[in-house]
């Protein structure tokens, strides 16, 4: 199960998760790892997407705590339902809801930690941190976010 922050403008308009530029980022990151993305639960913790208006543009917002855990049941619900061997949490506000504490992804990223359920969860970037990034720095934090997907077998 791949759980990301909140859906974004192309997301929202989609009604799907995963399908504006970090998605098209995270098709190609599984398929180099050789992972089918039609057999990974992808989703979001907060399920509206967060914006302000800049001219016509609508532009990501980052969740608030609160609305972290307004949208948490809808979450735990769906990880109940699929009952997932291991979880990858895109991105703090993914581990925050996922864990229930404050994430500092640079730091905790690569890792595997445990939720009150037993579920691991590995801790690493939103691909939208790549797409911020220039030129010059992508390459290696490309190469640096699939190692951490390559810890996809938690044990």
């Amino acid at each position: 199960m791949l759980v990301g922050e909140q859906p974004g403008d192309k997301e929202d308009l989609a009604g799907h998760p995963f399908v504006g530029p970090a998605g098209r980022l995270l098709d190609a990151a599984l398929q180099e790892l050789g992972l089918d993305r039609q057999t990974i639960y992808v989703t979001n913790a907060v399920k509206h997407f967060k914006y302000e208006l800049r001219g016509k543009r609508r532009m990501h917002k980052t969740p608030a705590q609160q609305e972290i855990e307004a949208c948490n049941h809808w979450l735990e619900s769906e990880i109940e339902a699929i009952r997932p061997r291991a979880i990858v949490a895109l991105g703090a506000t993914a581990a925050r809801a996922l864990l229930g504490r404050p994430v500092a992804v640079t730091r905790e990223r690569g890792r595997w930690m445990e939720r009150e359920d037993g579920i691991p969860v590995l801790i690493t970037l939103h691909p939208s941190a790549l797409l911020r990034l220039g030129d010059e720095d992508r390459t290696e934090a490309w190469a640096a976010w699939l190692d951490d997907l390559r810890r996809l077998s938690p044990r």
